[in-house]
């Protein structure tokens, strides 16, 4: 196994929203016997509101400011050795300042989905992705992103089924 992830066993699943990363960060958390942790939850159980409800009611700042100290508290477990998989919000990767809480404490994976994809998948649940409603604005924010997301350790191409991409995962050379 790789030093980097023996000695902060943690990894950090990245992509835009709808890559897959819960529900793969679900399946590799399971397979390594580690915890899961959907960032996004962990802030709505903490703030008592949704995303959506943060962003409107106090503003992206803020929600920011949040996130990165919840990055930074699981960072702080993964240093005392708890291993666990957290999958980070589509902008939790590539804020300012969050990169570098993370580099150093695990493993990063970025789930690369076509925006194609990703939009047939909001398709089912269209109420679920306000960001989804505006297709014009949600592709600059794509495009944008895509750049931050390439600064993960490994790529994972997360256009196939969830296994598939989890036997990607586990063929890493970090578990060598």
């Amino acid at each position: 196994m790789d030093n980097k992830l023996k000695r902060t066993p943690a990894v950090y699943l990245a992509g835009f929203m709808g890559s897959g990363k819960s529900t793969i960060g679900h399946l590799l958390a399971d397979h390594l016997g580690w915890d899961f942790i959907d960032l996004d939850r962990e802030i709505e159980v903490a703030e008592n509101a949704t995303v959506q409800e943060i962003f409107s009611t106090r503003g992206e700042a803020e929600f920011r400011r949040i996130e990165t100290e919840t990055l930074r508290h699981w960072s702080r477990k993964v240093e005392r050795g708890h291993p666990v998989v957290i999958a980070l919000g589509g902008g939790a990767f590539v804020h300012p300042g969050n990169f570098e809480i993370l580099e150093n404490h695990g493993v990063s994976l970025w789930l690369d989905c076509p925006l194609e994809l990703i939009l047939s998948r909001f398709e089912t649940e269209p109420d679920s992705r306000p960001l989804a409603r505006d297709k014009t604005a949600l592709r600059s924010l794509y495009d944008a992103r895509l750049p931050g997301y390439a600064r993960a350790d490994y790529r994972i191409d997360a256009s196939h089924p969830p296994a598939q991409a989890l036997t990607e995962i586990l063929g890493l050379p970090v578990w060598k």
